[in-house]
């Protein structure tokens, strides 16, 4: 569970450590999927295997000439201690455009972050597929609320006329909170204020219910009136843009920009629980005590 690399997380393709679904035998691809369908509600496990099946489209339009391959079975699982009733002990299931990490203390307790998700294409533009968009909600969403707000409401919101290239957090392996920019929940009118929670909960909503369940509890506990949306960028499909959602608990990060604003990249981090580390905490505090 202190091993260097359970905290080593990142989405773009790059050489890795764990066993890929390639090197796998069909039993253990299975127990694969059943473990992620374990750990991911039904919407999460198909936004998972339809970002992974991205990666043929990609192959397609770029050619085989990439050191690293696109590839739907070049995805990595990673375990950390010994799995099995009432252990502490941690997962990772990562490849291009994907990092889902899960940390189960005394396994009754559970952490889902950072959950990263990108898609490239964004929306499929060609071929047999077009017009797939596998993170639509996440894009549609955030558009439709920087639209709504009034002009007073975007001078509060918006902090850049243009989109940051990335997520500003990057894929590092601690975040704290960013600065408080954007709009407030109390500037928000009552049908803004439903499309913010809207998303909050697309984010956390990937985990299995019991798991989003308690994350909004602790988001809702720690105040809904203390969360701020800030945009930059453009408001419609095909302008790059960025938002963030922002709570004294956790960060969600949206951007589109890259490849003529079709590339997207978004991420669920909880401040303080991010790789179980507020339950490990507790957990080793209790052990000791």
């Amino acid at each position: 569970m202190t091993h260097d690399h359970r905290l080593d997380w990142h989405f773009v393709p790059k050489d890795r450590k764990g066993t890929t679904l390639k090197e796998m035998t069909p039993e253990q691809r299975h127990l694969t999927t059943a473990l992620l369908a374990a750990s991911l509600s039904s919407q999460g496990l198909m936004k998972v295997s339809s970002i992974m099946s991205l990666e043929a489209i990609l192959a397609a339009l770029e050619g085989p000439n990439r050191r690293f391959p696109r590839d739907p079975e070049l995805y990595h699982i990673s375990i950390f201690g010994e799995p099995g009733p009432g252990k502490t002990w941690a997962w990772r299931f990562e490849g291009h455009h994907l990092s889902l990490s899960f940390t189960v203390v005394k396994g009754q307790h559970i952490s889902a972050t950072p959950s990263f998700m990108g898609t490239n294409p964004d929306i499929v533009m060609d071929g047999p597929r077009k017009g797939l968009q596998v993170l639509a909600e996440e894009e549609n969403l955030g558009l439709e609320l920087a639209n709504s707000l009034t002009a007073t409401q975007k001078s509060k919101a918006i902090f850049s006329d243009k989109a940051p290239a990335d997520i500003l957090t990057e894929a590092k392996r601690k975040v704290s909170p960013l600065e408080p920019q954007g709009i407030g929940w109390a500037d928000l009118n009552g049908d803004q204020r439903e499309l913010v929670w809207k998303l909050v909960k697309l984010y956390v909503q990937r985990a299995r219910g019991e798991i989003a369940d308690a994350d909004l509890k602790k988001i809702t506990d720690a105040g809904q009136d203390k969360l701020h949306f800030a945009w930059a960028g453009g408001f419609k499909h095909g302008e790059g843009h960025y938002y963030r959602i922002q709570g004294p608990t956790f960060l969600v990060e949206y951007d589109n920009t890259q490849n003529n604003a079709n590339h997207i990249h978004a991420v669920y981090r909880d401040f303080a629980n991010d790789f179980g580390e507020d339950l490990l905490k507790r957990h080793y505090d209790e052990a000791h005590r």
